[in-house]
């Protein structure tokens, strides 16, 4: 059983709820990107979401699109990402990781890619890929790798049951039509669409983008599987960054995983 899936089914056993940590790998810089992975797992991430930095992120907000041009700036790779996932390996072989970014940051290194989880990788989010396309259409077919797909507000019924048969691990509600960081959630609307989802597919269904607080993440969990948070996170990063002291950003995962119980 492949890691995501195992810790779902664990979670689901329990009637818990994930919680997706979302960290952009090398702001401030790698070392700082490994204690925080583990600083994540530690305070109540179930799964932590790796951000490979690109030059042009167009569906994120300020806040991460800045953690991408720091990590840029500190000459972050995908090869040194997978260094980093390779020692965070050495001590937590459980947590299950994935790497969120787009197609040209793969596509760089395909074949890499097409044997990451050698280095401990469990699923791929690729942000930008056409509607029509899929993975394999650009070569990267690892079977061992979960395929995590995006489904937004804006997704027609027809295309969602395309990715609904042809995803793996979770699938990803984009709870907001604006970038990462965005706020005003629509809970109705959210739930109506992702009981769609769940009602033509088993397969988990996380809710991200725009969730700041514990309410956020009460309303939405209560009707998916879990909850990703990225900007948030991000922010607090950044902000106790100069002093490396990240018991804010701890404090907040710890708080926001005790309101999705």
């Amino acid at each position: 059983m492949k890691r995501i899936e195992r810790r779902l089914k664990e979670l689901s056993k329990d009637n818990r709820k994930a919680f997706v940590v979302y960290i952009v790998a090398g702001d401030p810089d790698l070392e700082t990107s490994l204690d925080l992975m583990h600083l994540s797992v530690k305070s109540g991430a179930d799964i932590l979401e790796i951000g490979v930095p690109f030059t042009d992120p167009i569906a994120e907000g300020p806040t991460i699109q800045q953690a991408h041009d720091r990590s840029l700036e500190n000459g972050t790779s995908i090869q040194k990402i997978l260094d980093l996932v390779g020692r965070f390996r050495e001590k937590d072989t459980d947590t299950p990781i994935i790497l969120m970014g787009y197609i040209n940051n793969f596509l760089m290194y395909k074949d890499l890619i097409n044997r990451s989880d050698e280095l401990g990788v469990d699923g791929i989010l690729v942000v930008d890929i056409p509607g029509e396309l899929s993975l394999k259409d650009y070569g990267i077919n690892n079977k061992d790798l979960d395929i995590i797909s995006l489904v937004s507000p804006t997704t027609s019924k027809e295309r969602i049951q395309r990715i609904a048969a042809n995803s793996s691990g979770f699938i990803y509600y984009v709870t907001l039509r604006g970038v990462t960081g965005s706020s005003n959630l629509d809970g109705n609307e959210i739930e109506q669409n992702i009981q769609y989802i769940k009602s033509i597919s088993t397969t988990p269904v996380m809710a991200g983008f725009g969730i700041k607080t514990k309410d956020d993440a009460k309303l939405l969990s209560s009707f998916s599987d879990g909850i990703v948070i990225g900007s948030s996170i991000v922010e607090l990063i950044h902000k106790n960054s100069e002093n490396k002291d990240f018991h804010e950003v701890s404090d907040y995962i710890s708080n926001m995983k005790n309101a999705i119980r």
